[in-house]
Protein backbone atom coordinates (compact mmCIF):
# COMPACT_ATOMS: atom_id res chain seq x y z
CA UNK A 1 0.00 0.00 0.00
CA UNK A 2 3.14 2.58 0.71
CA UNK A 3 4.23 1.51 -2.49
CA UNK A 4 1.93 2.53 -4.28
CA UNK A 5 1.20 5.88 -2.55
CA UNK A 6 4.72 6.32 -3.25
CA UNK A 7 4.52 5.16 -7.32
CA UNK A 8 1.31 7.38 -7.38
CA UNK A 9 3.24 10.62 -5.89
CA UNK A 10 5.90 10.29 -8.21
CA UNK A 11 3.95 9.45 -11.44
CA UNK A 12 2.16 12.65 -9.73
CA UNK A 13 5.72 14.97 -9.81
CA UNK A 14 6.45 13.82 -12.96
CA UNK A 15 3.47 15.71 -14.36
CA UNK A 16 3.50 18.93 -12.71
CA UNK A 17 7.45 18.63 -13.17
CA UNK A 18 7.79 20.91 -16.35
CA UNK A 19 4.71 23.64 -14.96
CA UNK A 20 6.86 23.74 -11.67
CA UNK A 21 9.95 24.28 -13.63
CA UNK A 22 8.44 26.87 -15.87
CA UNK A 23 6.68 29.14 -13.78
CA UNK A 24 10.08 29.29 -11.88
CA UNK A 25 12.08 29.91 -14.35
CA UNK A 26 9.51 32.52 -15.91
CA UNK A 27 7.34 33.74 -13.39
CA UNK A 28 9.54 33.38 -9.70
CA UNK A 29 12.87 34.03 -11.20
CA UNK A 30 11.67 37.37 -13.08
CA UNK A 31 10.27 38.15 -10.02
CA UNK A 32 13.05 38.30 -7.76
CA UNK A 33 15.19 39.79 -10.15
CA UNK A 34 12.89 42.89 -10.14
CA UNK A 35 13.14 43.13 -6.74
CA UNK A 36 16.50 43.09 -6.65
CA UNK A 37 16.99 45.77 -9.02
CA UNK A 38 14.53 48.39 -8.07
CA UNK A 39 17.19 48.94 -5.61
CA UNK A 40 19.68 49.98 -8.29
CA UNK A 41 21.15 51.94 -10.62
CA UNK A 42 21.59 49.43 -13.65
CA UNK A 43 21.63 50.67 -17.18
CA UNK A 44 21.57 47.27 -18.31
CA UNK A 45 24.98 47.03 -18.31
CA UNK A 46 28.70 47.63 -16.82
CA UNK A 47 28.04 47.66 -13.30
CA UNK A 48 25.28 47.77 -10.37
CA UNK A 49 25.27 50.62 -8.06
CA UNK A 50 23.12 50.22 -4.73
CA UNK A 51 20.83 53.78 -4.22
CA UNK A 52 18.51 52.19 -1.77
CA UNK A 53 15.36 53.82 -2.09
CA UNK A 54 16.08 56.41 -4.67
CA UNK A 55 14.78 54.84 -7.46
CA UNK A 56 11.25 55.28 -5.82
CA UNK A 57 12.30 58.99 -4.03
CA UNK A 58 12.40 59.71 -8.13
CA UNK A 59 9.54 57.51 -8.79
CA UNK A 60 7.24 59.74 -6.71
CA UNK A 61 8.50 63.06 -8.03
CA UNK A 62 8.02 61.80 -11.85
CA UNK A 63 5.42 63.53 -13.37
CA UNK A 64 5.63 61.55 -16.82
CA UNK A 65 5.15 58.50 -14.77
CA UNK A 66 2.20 60.21 -13.12
CA UNK A 67 0.65 61.52 -16.50
CA UNK A 68 0.91 58.14 -17.83
CA UNK A 69 -1.64 56.22 -14.75
CA UNK A 70 -3.89 59.45 -15.12
CA UNK A 71 -3.94 57.92 -19.08
CA UNK A 72 -3.82 54.63 -17.87
CA UNK A 73 -7.29 55.39 -16.25
CA UNK A 74 -8.83 57.29 -18.85
CA UNK A 75 -8.35 54.43 -21.49
CA UNK A 76 -8.82 52.10 -19.02
CA UNK A 77 -12.40 53.54 -18.42
CA UNK A 78 -13.02 54.20 -21.99
CA UNK A 79 -12.50 51.44 -23.10
CA UNK A 80 -14.74 49.58 -20.49
CA UNK A 81 -17.61 52.30 -20.78
CA UNK A 82 -17.80 50.70 -24.64
CA UNK A 83 -16.43 47.80 -24.98
CA UNK A 84 -19.08 45.61 -22.19
CA UNK A 85 -21.92 47.09 -23.13
CA UNK A 86 -21.30 46.77 -26.92
CA UNK A 87 -20.71 43.29 -26.43
CA UNK A 88 -23.23 42.18 -24.35
CA UNK A 89 -25.83 44.08 -27.19
CA UNK A 90 -23.89 41.57 -29.66
CA UNK A 91 -23.65 38.51 -27.36
CA UNK A 92 -28.02 38.85 -27.35
CA UNK A 93 -28.42 40.04 -30.72
CA UNK A 94 -26.16 36.93 -32.25
CA UNK A 95 -27.72 34.62 -29.43
CA UNK A 96 -31.47 34.88 -31.26
CA UNK A 97 -32.52 33.34 -34.57
CA UNK A 98 -30.69 35.33 -36.43
CA UNK A 99 -29.63 34.38 -40.41
CA UNK A 100 -25.86 34.11 -40.87
CA UNK A 101 -25.32 34.01 -37.29
CA UNK A 102 -22.39 31.58 -37.19
CA UNK A 103 -20.90 33.84 -39.47
CA UNK A 104 -21.32 37.21 -37.98
CA UNK A 105 -19.65 35.34 -34.97
CA UNK A 106 -16.63 34.22 -36.32
CA UNK A 107 -16.63 38.12 -37.85
CA UNK A 108 -16.73 39.90 -34.91
CA UNK A 109 -14.49 37.22 -32.92
CA UNK A 110 -12.04 37.82 -35.76
CA UNK A 111 -9.92 40.89 -34.53
CA UNK A 112 -9.30 38.63 -31.09
CA UNK A 113 -7.03 36.21 -33.26
CA UNK A 114 -4.95 38.89 -36.03
CA UNK A 115 -1.81 40.08 -34.74
CA UNK A 116 -2.37 43.68 -32.51
CA UNK A 117 0.66 45.27 -34.28
CA UNK A 118 -1.24 44.69 -37.31
CA UNK A 119 -4.87 45.95 -36.23
CA UNK A 120 -2.51 48.91 -35.68
CA UNK A 121 -0.83 49.92 -38.58
CA UNK A 122 -4.41 49.58 -40.42
CA UNK A 123 -5.85 51.63 -38.44
CA UNK A 124 -3.04 54.32 -38.36
CA UNK A 125 -3.54 54.37 -42.49
CA UNK A 126 -7.37 54.55 -41.39
CA UNK A 127 -7.27 57.63 -39.21
CA UNK A 128 -4.62 59.40 -40.79
CA UNK A 129 -5.02 62.81 -41.13
CA UNK A 130 -4.24 63.40 -44.39
CA UNK A 131 -5.55 60.55 -46.72
CA UNK A 132 -7.14 58.60 -44.41
CA UNK A 133 -10.57 56.65 -44.97
CA UNK A 134 -12.34 58.07 -42.14
CA UNK A 135 -11.43 61.50 -43.42
CA UNK A 136 -12.46 60.84 -46.67
CA UNK A 137 -16.09 59.37 -46.01
CA UNK A 138 -16.73 62.55 -43.99
CA UNK A 139 -15.20 65.31 -46.43
CA UNK A 140 -17.37 63.45 -48.68
CA UNK A 141 -20.73 63.31 -47.41
CA UNK A 142 -20.02 67.04 -45.88
CA UNK A 143 -20.33 65.70 -42.53
CA UNK A 144 -16.82 68.13 -41.97
CA UNK A 145 -15.33 70.68 -43.31
CA UNK A 146 -11.70 70.18 -42.80
CA UNK A 147 -9.58 67.23 -42.27
CA UNK A 148 -9.70 65.88 -38.19
CA UNK A 149 -6.24 64.84 -37.34
CA UNK A 150 -7.47 61.79 -35.56
CA UNK A 151 -3.72 61.47 -34.12
CA UNK A 152 -3.16 64.96 -32.63
CA UNK A 153 -3.45 65.94 -29.24
CA UNK A 154 -7.06 66.56 -29.19
CA UNK A 155 -8.72 63.48 -30.42
CA UNK A 156 -5.49 60.77 -30.22
CA UNK A 157 -6.85 59.37 -26.67
CA UNK A 158 -10.65 58.84 -28.26
CA UNK A 159 -8.83 57.20 -31.28
CA UNK A 160 -6.73 54.86 -29.57
CA UNK A 161 -9.76 54.04 -27.28
CA UNK A 162 -12.05 53.11 -30.40
CA UNK A 163 -9.11 50.83 -32.29
CA UNK A 164 -8.90 48.91 -28.35
CA UNK A 165 -12.65 48.41 -28.35
CA UNK A 166 -12.77 47.29 -31.93
CA UNK A 167 -10.16 44.38 -31.15
CA UNK A 168 -11.36 43.28 -27.63
CA UNK A 169 -15.35 43.47 -28.44
CA UNK A 170 -15.51 39.66 -30.06
CA UNK A 171 -13.29 38.40 -26.82
CA UNK A 172 -16.12 39.39 -24.22
CA UNK A 173 -18.83 38.33 -26.67
CA UNK A 174 -18.02 35.14 -27.00
CA UNK A 175 -18.11 34.82 -23.15
CA UNK A 176 -21.07 36.82 -22.94
CA UNK A 177 -22.84 34.18 -25.47
CA UNK A 178 -21.40 31.52 -23.30
CA UNK A 179 -23.67 33.08 -20.46
CA UNK A 180 -26.46 33.44 -22.73
CA UNK A 181 -26.71 29.35 -23.65
CA UNK A 182 -26.36 28.81 -19.82
CA UNK A 183 -29.59 30.31 -19.03
CA UNK A 184 -32.51 27.53 -19.48
CA UNK A 185 -35.19 28.93 -21.72
CA UNK A 186 -37.96 27.80 -19.18
CA UNK A 187 -37.30 30.57 -17.37
CA UNK A 188 -38.03 32.88 -20.98
CA UNK A 189 -41.21 30.64 -21.72
CA UNK A 190 -42.58 31.08 -17.98
CA UNK A 191 -42.20 35.13 -18.34
CA UNK A 192 -43.78 35.07 -21.63
CA UNK A 193 -46.78 33.44 -20.80
CA UNK A 194 -46.88 35.79 -17.80
CA UNK A 195 -46.83 38.61 -20.26
CA UNK A 196 -43.25 40.19 -20.30
CA UNK A 197 -42.01 41.54 -22.79
CA UNK A 198 -38.49 41.09 -24.89
CA UNK A 199 -37.13 44.11 -22.36
CA UNK A 200 -38.66 42.95 -19.16
CA UNK A 201 -37.09 39.51 -20.03
CA UNK A 202 -33.75 40.87 -20.56
CA UNK A 203 -33.98 43.24 -17.75
CA UNK A 204 -35.33 40.73 -15.19
CA UNK A 205 -33.96 37.06 -16.36
CA UNK A 206 -30.91 38.01 -18.58
CA UNK A 207 -28.93 40.27 -16.65
CA UNK A 208 -29.31 38.65 -13.21
CA UNK A 209 -28.94 35.31 -14.63
CA UNK A 210 -25.51 36.64 -16.19
CA UNK A 211 -24.44 37.99 -12.78
CA UNK A 212 -21.32 35.63 -12.37
CA UNK A 213 -20.67 35.68 -15.54
CA UNK A 214 -20.93 39.27 -16.16
CA UNK A 215 -18.14 39.58 -12.87
CA UNK A 216 -15.26 37.79 -14.14
CA UNK A 217 -16.07 39.61 -17.93
CA UNK A 218 -15.30 42.60 -15.90
CA UNK A 219 -12.43 41.52 -14.24
CA UNK A 220 -10.90 40.17 -16.94
CA UNK A 221 -11.61 43.28 -19.03
CA UNK A 222 -10.11 45.48 -16.15
CA UNK A 223 -6.81 44.04 -16.34
CA UNK A 224 -6.46 44.07 -20.02
CA UNK A 225 -7.72 47.61 -19.92
CA UNK A 226 -4.50 48.33 -17.48
CA UNK A 227 -1.96 46.31 -19.13
CA UNK A 228 -2.91 47.30 -22.26
CA UNK A 229 -0.27 49.64 -24.68
CA UNK A 230 0.28 47.56 -27.65
CA UNK A 231 -2.02 49.42 -30.06
CA UNK A 232 -0.86 53.20 -28.88
CA UNK A 233 2.75 51.98 -29.36
CA UNK A 234 2.20 51.19 -32.89
CA UNK A 235 -0.32 53.94 -32.92
CA UNK A 236 0.75 57.06 -31.31
CA UNK A 237 3.89 55.52 -29.35
CA UNK A 238 2.36 57.37 -26.48
CA UNK A 239 2.36 60.99 -28.01
CA UNK A 240 1.69 63.56 -28.78
CA UNK A 241 3.34 64.94 -26.02
CA UNK A 242 2.38 62.13 -24.04
CA UNK A 243 -1.60 62.41 -24.17
CA UNK A 244 -1.55 58.64 -24.96
CA UNK A 245 1.11 57.51 -23.14
CA UNK A 246 0.39 54.83 -20.24
CA UNK A 247 1.92 52.75 -17.36
CA UNK A 248 3.17 49.65 -19.02
CA UNK A 249 3.85 51.74 -22.38
CA UNK A 250 6.28 54.11 -20.02
CA UNK A 251 7.79 50.94 -18.52
CA UNK A 252 8.39 49.45 -21.87
CA UNK A 253 10.22 52.69 -22.98
CA UNK A 254 12.49 52.87 -19.96
CA UNK A 255 13.73 48.68 -20.07
CA UNK A 256 13.83 48.77 -24.46
CA UNK A 257 14.30 52.55 -25.49
CA UNK A 258 15.85 51.29 -28.47
CA UNK A 259 13.14 49.79 -29.80
CA UNK A 260 10.76 52.62 -29.21
CA UNK A 261 13.05 55.24 -30.33
CA UNK A 262 13.19 56.84 -26.69
CA UNK A 263 16.01 59.30 -26.74
CA UNK A 264 16.87 58.15 -22.92
CA UNK A 265 19.37 55.51 -21.72
CA UNK A 266 18.32 52.00 -20.81
CA UNK A 267 17.31 51.75 -17.47
CA UNK A 268 16.90 48.70 -15.70
CA UNK A 269 17.24 49.93 -12.40
CA UNK A 270 14.42 52.61 -12.56
CA UNK A 271 13.06 50.37 -14.40
CA UNK A 272 11.98 48.02 -12.15
CA UNK A 273 10.79 49.95 -9.69
CA UNK A 274 8.08 51.61 -12.26
CA UNK A 275 7.46 48.10 -13.06
CA UNK A 276 6.39 47.33 -9.09
CA UNK A 277 4.73 49.91 -8.85
CA UNK A 278 2.50 49.62 -11.44
CA UNK A 279 2.14 46.07 -10.92
CA UNK A 280 0.73 47.09 -7.35
CA UNK A 281 -1.89 49.82 -8.62
CA UNK A 282 -3.00 47.26 -11.20
CA UNK A 283 -3.68 44.69 -8.33
CA UNK A 284 -5.02 47.14 -6.41
CA UNK A 285 -7.65 48.00 -9.11
CA UNK A 286 -8.34 44.56 -9.15
CA UNK A 287 -8.82 43.99 -5.80
CA UNK A 288 -10.88 46.95 -5.23
CA UNK A 289 -13.28 45.59 -7.81
CA UNK A 290 -13.34 41.94 -6.51
CA UNK A 291 -14.18 43.57 -2.84
CA UNK A 292 -16.88 45.43 -4.29
CA UNK A 293 -18.28 42.62 -6.53
CA UNK A 294 -18.07 40.44 -3.44
CA UNK A 295 -19.99 42.95 -1.40
CA UNK A 296 -22.53 43.37 -4.36
CA UNK A 297 -23.30 39.48 -3.82
CA UNK A 298 -24.36 39.67 -0.43
CA UNK A 299 -26.13 42.75 -0.62
CA UNK A 300 -28.48 41.22 -3.73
Amino acid sequence: MAMAKWMRLRENSLFLLPSIVLTLALGIYPLIWVLRYMFYDYPGYGSELFVGLDNFRRLARDTQFWESVRNTFVFAGGKLLLTIPLSLLLAVILNGKLRGRNFLRAIYFMPTVISTAVISVVFYIIFNSYNGMVNQLLLKYHLIGEPIDWLGPKHAMLTVILVAVWGAIGNYMLLFLAGLQSIPQDLYESASIDGANARQRFWHITVPMLGPVMQMIIMLAIIASLKGYESIMVMTEGGPIGKTEVMYLYLYKLLFPVSTGSPVDQQIGYGSAVGFATAVIVGAITALYYWFSRRMNKVF
